[in-house]
């Protein structure tokens, strides 16, 4: 079977696939309502959250974009946390709408310094939000966002997050830390299928929402509380992809949200170890280096390309490359989600294989 190791979409465990083979039912009759309730409910337990949280029929990117339209107006001033690709695109999103973006940008590879952003705020009171990508998968870095919070808040700014990659694989208490808006997706850490975005809302982000002037509607985070009174989405929802959320939220509650972390936290020193041990060196600063996917720099003669293709053809494991200036500079293991330590040595016996081949000289 094909190794599927890249920072998503993940592998999904045959009962969860097997789940979507359901034949339709009403999306808006009692079973469904049912369903959507339960699933819900699920789902905070693993945000570690009260707040109102739902399921929108989208990707983590539509996620982002209804963070930005339902949270701001044109004009605002927005402190854009960037330390790789993603964070750019969260960024992306708020300019094209309108928002006044401030960057705040860190050299990929590096997390977030949270005395930086402190100084940002200071230096521009005005700033109304903050956004922040928890976990980075462009680079393999994950953001002290505990530390980005309380500064955050030292000032009373919204805090809009990117968990499309961390929720589900790490430790994230969106109540604890005082996540305002915090999104994440279904092809990630949650072992189903890309097709719906998870969005948490805080009280506080309920009050911006009220004043925020960005057009908005498919996303609209007011229809979607409306509609959830009645047990509903405003639109119509990916069905066979909730029937399949419902299965894997029921894996990872059984297996416990602390030993989902901790298997995550294991597999990802063992990718990082695995890697370091054939001579590799890794991309990410290791002190924030992810759980989720671990970011290998090109070194010694590696051709990336090379060996991706040797991977794939001789060994069928599927691995990422890198984005925009880091392609051809990095390769990426995606270890989240239905994930072991036996697929760390899958992959690990194969690039030993491989690496001499694709130019490698340890």
């Amino acid at each position: 079977m094909e190794q599927l190791r890249i920072p998503g979409p993940t592998p999904c465990p045959e009962n969860v696939l097997q789940s979507m083979t359901k034949q339709m039912i009403n999306h808006r009759g009692d079973e469904f309502q049912q369903i959507l309730s339960g699933v819900t409910a699920k789902l905070k337990q693993l945000f570690q959250t009260k707040n109102d949280l739902f399921i929108l029929t989208g990707s983590g990117t539509g996620g982002l974009e209804a963070a930005a339209v339902n949270m701001l107006s044109p004009g605002d001033k927005v402190l854009s946390v960037s330390i790789g690709v993603f964070g750019e695109r969260f960024a992306s999103i708020a300019k094209q709408y309108g928002a006044d973006v401030i960057p705040l940008r860190f050299e990929w590879g590096k997390a977030a310094d949270a005395d930086a952003v402190r100084k940002a705020l200071q230096d521009t009171p005005e700033i109304k939000a903050v956004l922040v990508t928890h976990n980075e998968t462009s680079t393999g870095v994950t953001n002290d966002l505990a530390s980005l919070s309380s500064v955050v808040k030292e000032f009373d700014k919204l805090l809009l997050v990117d968990a499309v990659s961390s929720l589900g694989s790490l430790n994230l208490p969106v109540d604890d830390w005082q996540c305002d808006v915090v999104v994440t997706g279904s092809q990630k850490g949650w072992m189903v299928p890309p097709g719906l975005a998870m969005v948490a809302v805080s009280p506080k982000a309920w009050e911006a929402y009220e004043k925020a002037k960005m057009p908005r509607f498919y996303w609209d985070f007011g229809k979607a509380r409306s509609y959830f009174e009645k047990r509903q989405t405003p639109w119509t929802p990916a069905v066979s992809i909730v029937f399949a959320l419902s299965v894997s939220l029921d894996m990872m509650l059984e297996e416990g949200l602390p030993g989902v972390i901790a298997r995550h936290a294991r597999v990802g020193k063992a990718a990082r170890e695995k890697a370091k041990s054939l001579g590799l060196s890794l991309f990410a600063d290791e002190k924030y280096a992810s759980n989720t996917v671990t970011a290998v720099a090109a070194s010694n003669g590696l051709d990336i390309g090379r060996l991706r293709k040797i991977m794939l053809e001789e060994h069928q494991v599927v691995l990422a490359g890198g984005q925009q200036h880091l392609d051809g500079k990095i390769f990426r293991i995606g270890h989240l989600g239905w994930v072991t330590e036996d697929d760390i040595e899958t992959v690990t016996s194969a690039l030993k294989i491989s690496l001499p081949k694709a130019g490698f000289k340890s």
